[in-house]
């Protein structure tokens, strides 16, 4: 009988981890424009990450924004999220920051996600957030924080959610790891705030992966690429097993978006997909 029993729990497992691997694989998307959504559709993709600024236009009028919003009907595939939320120029930190205009600029972005279907809503904006020198880096949090929320309880409205996202160091001085991004939503603690991971800032920074198990339900998005030249998956061969081994004991049930450098986008994406899909499998 306690045979049978182990023999039934070990096949469950491997039953709901197979889910797992399969409901990962199938949440693949790319950072790219929405007139590549075929390609990645025909590579395997489910999704398109656009660009927050130039897609959804949250600085222009609605009637400038109407064609892309038609646009994304009769896409070939959802767009699922957008990066590239604020301008450089837009100061997230620092004695020059203004919350309304942040916020101005911010509650269009989401209303017009929501419009074109857009779900996760990545803040990664180096240059906007990067504290000035001489300001206090406990301040600085403070203002993001503060932003943070606000833009959480207003994304709430409209089912979106925003995802702080980790860079480098070279890109930016504040945030720089998966565990300080979650700092930041664990003192926002709101649902409709999160983290992003990023493989390759993660590598740039020699973050392990225990740092996707840490961030917990905090983590909501991942974007991935290889380590020394921001080469497509399965170009240089970098080994990701480690990352997927993670999320599945973390239970994570986002997706994943691959940013990168492509050299040709058109010739290398079904590859790079099945490098994913296959590292995946190995990692269930």
């Amino acid at each position: 009988m306690k045979t049978r029993f182990v023999i039934l729990f070990i096949t469950l497992f491997c039953f709901v981890s197979f889910l797992q691997a399969q409901s990962l694989a199938d949440r693949i998307g790319v950072c790219t424009s929405v007139n590549k959504a075929l390609l990645l559709k025909q590579a395997g993709c489910s999704y398109v990450e656009i660009g927050i600024r130039s897609f959804l236009m949250p600085d222009q009028p609605d009637s400038a924004f109407a064609a892309n919003l038609q646009i994304a009907k009769e896409a070939e595939l959802p767009l699922y999220s957008g990066n590239s939320f604020f301008p450089g120029d837009l100061r997230l930190t620092g004695p020059d920051v203004c919350l309304d205009e942040i916020l101005k600029y911010g509650k269009v972005a989401i209303r017009r996600a929501h419009e074109v279907g857009v779900k996760i809503l990545v803040l990664g904006s180096g240059n906007a957030r990067n504290i000035p020198d001489g300001f206090s880096r406990e301040e600085a949090t403070g203002q993001f924080t503060t932003l943070c929320r606000k833009l959480a309880e207003y994304a709430a409205g409209y089912d979106v959610y925003v995802v702080v996202e980790p860079l480098q160091s070279s890109e930016t001085n504040f945030i720089n790891t998966v565990r300080q991004g979650t700092e930041i939503a664990k003192a926002v603690d709101h649902p409709n705030l999160g983290v992003l991971a990023d493989f390759f800032h993660m590598l740039r920074e020699n973050e392990d992966a225990g740092a996707l198990i840490d961030a917990g339900k905090w983590l909501k998005h991942c974007h991935i690429a290889e380590n020394e030249i921001r080469s497509a998956p399965g170009v240089k061969g970098d080994d990701f097993t480690p990352f997927f081994k993670a999320l599945h004991q973390a239970g994570y049930a986002g997706a994943l978006s691959i940013e990168c450098k492509w050299d040709n986008m058109d010739n290398q994406l079904a590859t790079s997909v099945a490098a994913i899909k296959e590292q995946i499998r190995k990692s269930y």
